[in-house]
């Protein structure tokens, strides 16, 4: 995923099954009556959204496999326009390839400006991106072998064609056999035997010394072949977009801390853009709200009442709803003193009320959803299933007990000790939104309730990355956004095996050679039941190390201009589904 998570952890399509993003968002979720029906007698939701004057709090729940983002046909929109939108960073490092710029706001960078190989339509099957590939197809099944027809026309700004030579580059930086590079994930990529040239330079054959599935979870993106050296790879991409190295719609025309702006690629050989500029301005969460009323930005998450407040209040405004594709989490840094413990992490995993929490991120939403059991499978997804511990489910009581049994003693402060020291845990949390404090201060006092003291750590958004990937946290919640429908394949290991940042994303710090060999079992399976069961049993494992667990997925809201076509993707997520990996921003309008 991405570090929001972008199902397998993970809203954009880049290199890792799972994107990390900021604490707390929200994630996918499942319906009123918890059993894929809805509840709710008001009218279909509009493909284009709610009316957000007329919206009401009846509004019915989103269908599986409907992209609610104004779609229109490109004959309908403007030739022109700018469409400006929030982000909560901008960089430091311009490489969605790397464990350090493996982000869901990175993630969607990309999508302007580099190659993008495949489409995914709303519930994730894939199709080949005609723009960069022509044919792909399965020439063996032993040895495994898939040959790519790339196009003709595809070419990196450089000048340089798009050939066999930025697949072979990609699997070197992202398959774990090389020094000097820091890949979210290695999945698949470490099975691969071979990249060559196949009849011409443009075409790639990949041969596997064991077969991976799903095959096309492999080169979603691709890499420059100059930009394979390993102190460029990890470091020349600080404060550097590298446009030579894109080959997109877009191209990066200005950068900073503060702003990103994108404008249309004159040597793009795909279908012209339709918008003259694309810009991003990075700010707070509590802060894009009252720019999008103010008119600053065109689109922003309304996952939560008091920002869907606002923007019910506004004209030419539609509210857009569907399930997000991320998912929160828990995650426990067990390298911190206080949590090397497993009783300390299993007893503060019993202390909190995950329903609570939920209620509170969704309140004021018309939005109810069982607490999650899963990081890497979504509720809505066939296979998915509660893989949490049995003895991990919320009660004071058996925390206590979980922590007398390691031998600590509760003190006449309420707060457990040992060996003379009270069990104080620092959780940090990002932003001054009122549900992210308000999520703090519920997590302070289950905490306290269960005799374990809680510090609260309050930082600023743009220390997100900094924060998470420097391991400067006890206790915290992230999220995952899927950057790809094929989590249950591809992103185990990524959050769960014992390689740990900067090779993975695990940043619990925890493992065992038992989970490893669960999570790397379901890529070796051709069947995609088969291969979910496989997932549901190495994450119930590798769950009971107790480093993280799930909260919930819930919806995505947000709240756009009502002219704004084929788009809804805010800096939390989109409301179209899988196809909002892939949203083909030449295509992005307005309305005439």
């Amino acid at each position: 995923m991405k570090s929001m998570r972008n199902a397998g952890a993970k809203a954009t399509v880049v290199v890792a099954a799972l994107a990390l993003t900021l604490s707390a968002c929200g994630s996918g979720g499942s319906d009123d009556a918890g059993d894929g029906s809805s509840t709710g007698t008001a009218a279909k939701q509009p493909l284009s959204g709610f009316e957000a004057k007329t919206m009401g709090s009846d509004y019915p729940m989103p269908e599986d496999g409907v992209a609610y983002d104004n779609p229109q046909d490109r004959d309908a929109l403007q030739q022109g326009g700018t469409l400006t939108l929030a982000t909560s960073e901008i960089g430091p490092n311009w490489n969605s390839f790397s464990t350090d710029g493996n982000t869901a706001y990175m993630a969607q960078f990309w999508q302007l400006y580099m190659p993008q190989l495949w489409d995914f339509d709303v519930s994730g099957n894939p199709t080949p991106n005609p723009d960069y590939l022509t044919k792909v197809e399965v020439t063996s099944e032993d040895p495994l072998v898939v040959t790519y027809d790339i196009n003709e026309k595809a070419t990196w700004n450089d000048g340089t064609p798009i050939d066999w030579t930025a697949f072979e580059a990609t699997w070197k930086t992202q398959s774990g056999k090389n020094e000097g590079y820091n890949p979210p994930s290695t999945s698949g990529y470490d099975q691969v035997a071979s990249v060559t040239q196949g009849d011409s330079a443009k075409q790639a054959v990949v041969t596997f010394e064991t077969p991976f599935y799903p095959y096309q979870f492999l080169f979603l993106n691709l890499e420059h072949p100059d930009a394979v050296d390993p102190t460029t790879y990890t470091e020349g991409w600080i404060n550097e977009p590298h446009n030579e190295w894109g080959a997109g719609p877009f191209v990066v025309d200005s950068h900073d801390d503060t702003q990103a702006t994108f404008v249309p690629n004159d040597k793009w050989w795909g279908t012209k853009p339709l918008l003259d500029k694309i810009q991003f301005k990075a700010m707070d969460a509590s802060a894009s709200i009252n720019a999008f009323q103010n008119g600053e930005i065109d689109v922003a998450d309304v996952t939560s009442a008091d920002r869907l407040k606002v923007a019910q209040g506004m004209d030419d405004t539609s509210i857009r709803v569907n399930y997000a594709m991320t998912s929160a989490v828990v995650t426990l840094n067990a390298k911190a003193e206080s949590l090397t413990d497993l009783a300390v992490r299993k007893a503060l995993t019993q202390s909190i009320d995950r329903g609570k929490l939920a209620e509170i991120k969704f309140q004021g939403l018309n939005w109810h959803e069982d607490a999650l059991g899963s990081e890497i499978m979504f509720p809505f997804q066939d296979g998915y299933e509660n893989n949490m511990p049995a003895d991990a489910t919320y009660s004071v009581e058996n925390a206590g007990k979980t922590l007398e049994a390691a031998g600590y003693t509760k003190g006449d402060d309420g707060i457990y000790a040992k060996d003379g020291k009270p069990l104080t845990i620092k959780y940090t949390f990002f932003g001054d939104s009122p549900s992210q404090t308000a999520i703090a201060n519920a997590v302070q006092a289950m905490g306290k309730a269960a005799g374990i003291a809680i510090e609260l750590d309050n930082q600023d958004p743009s220390k997100f990355s900094d924060v998470v990937l420097g391991g400067k946290y006890e206790m915290l919640i992230m999220g995952w956004s899927a950057s790809d429908p094929f989590g249950y394949s591809t992103s185990g290991c990524q959050l769960f095996c014992a390689s740990y940042p900067p090779e993975g994303s695990n940043f619990t710090y925890i493992g065992s050679d038992e989970v490893d060999k669960l999570m790397k079992a379901p890529g070796e399976i051709e069947d995609t039941a088969d291969a979910i069961a496989a997932l549901n049993k190495a994450e119930k494992a590798a769950l009971e190390l107790y480093g993280t667990f799930p909260l919930y997925n819930g919806p995505m809201m947000v709240a756009a201009k009502s002219t704004l076509a084929n788009f809804s993707v805010s800096d939390q997520g989109g409301t179209s589904g899988f196809k909002s990996l892939n949203w083909h921003p030449e295509n992005i309008g307005w309305m005439k």
